[in-house]
């Protein structure tokens, strides 16, 4: 579960900043198209892994989720503090 997490998060960020690379004022788009992604490809691995395992449902989709929406967080917090970081120059 976590290595999936690890691996969307990842190619998300080589996808944002290959785009970044080519055109900067893609960035944005290119990261709610990846948040995007990464949220329906989390959603799929949940239901192919509740399909293939059989978990105790609600304890794996709430710990998933409580994975995926600090990890998000996280990644919001980022964000916000790199762009007030260049608002203010």
């Amino acid at each position: 579960m976590y290595s999936f997490v690890t691996g969307v998060t990842f190619l998300a960020l080589l996808a944002v900043l290959a785009i970044q690379r080519v055109s900067s004022e893609m960035y944005a788009q290119a990261f709610l198209g990846a948040t995007t992604f990464k949220l329906l490809a989390s959603l799929f691995f949940v239901l192919i892994f509740i399909k293939k395992m059989h978990p105790d449902k609600v304890y794996f989709v709430a710990g998933f989720m409580y994975l995926y929406f600090l990890n998000m967080g996280f990644e919001i917090y980022c964000l916000l503090r790199n762009l007030r970081n260049q608002n203010s120059r």
